[in-house]
């Protein structure tokens, strides 16, 4: 049995709203008490689906390298959620990013850790988050500390999870949630 694009697409949805997403750091705790506070939860993280960031390229236009310039580009990262902490109280974000990483449908373990590798390559540079509606007057420049959680479905093949392990990078399973009536209504054309 392999991971269904019907079962990516609904955890992605899940995970785009602040409460599942907490819920999902609940199954890994080390990342769940990264959290400013456990009391305001929901106002301590800020989702970001699909996440593109601003990065800062310098650019030198001359050989005595005394005026760089830069430029800043957009990027969309290649993982699947961003999870920027931010103070309840102060609303300003904080310097831990949790980035999520869902197993996709026909992707092997070289692929899913290739997207990590990536990730890690953008994020070293000078960036900055381009936030969701309604956060955009959060600063939100680039983090102390990323930490990568991924997240696989018991359909998952095993190599991927012993990757993983070898590694040493956290995953989660999740259980497969398609029904034949959503396989069904995915695949009608309208």
């Amino acid at each position: 049995m392999s991971v269904k694009q019907s079962d990516y697409e609904k955890l992605l949805a899940e995970y785009s709203c602040r409460n599942r997403a907490i819920a999902l750091l609940k199954q890994y705790r080390p990342y769940l008490e990264t959290l400013p506070s456990t009391r305001r939860p929901e106002e301590s993280l800020i989702t970001i689906p699909l996440p593109v960031i601003r990065v800062r390229q310098p650019q030198s236009h001359s050989q005595d390298y005394t005026h760089i310039n830069s430029d800043v580009i957009a990027t969309s990262l290649p993982c699947d959620l961003g999870i920027v902490m931010c103070d309840p109280e102060w609303k300003i974000k904080m310097g831990t990013e949790i980035l999520i990483f869902i197993h996709r449908p026909h992707e092997d373990f070289s692929q899913l850790l290739s997207r990590w590798r990536k990730t890690q390559v953008y994020l070293d540079r000078d960036y900055e988050w381009i936030m969701p509606l309604g956060e955009e007057h959060i600063l939100s420049e680039a983090a102390e500390k990323i930490y990568p959680l991924f997240v696989l479905f018991d359909s998952s093949p095993e190599r991927i999870k012993q990757g993983l392990k070898g590694a040493g990078l956290p995953f989660v399973i999740c259980e497969s949630h398609t029904t034949v009536d959503e396989e069904t209504n995915h695949n009608t054309i309208v």
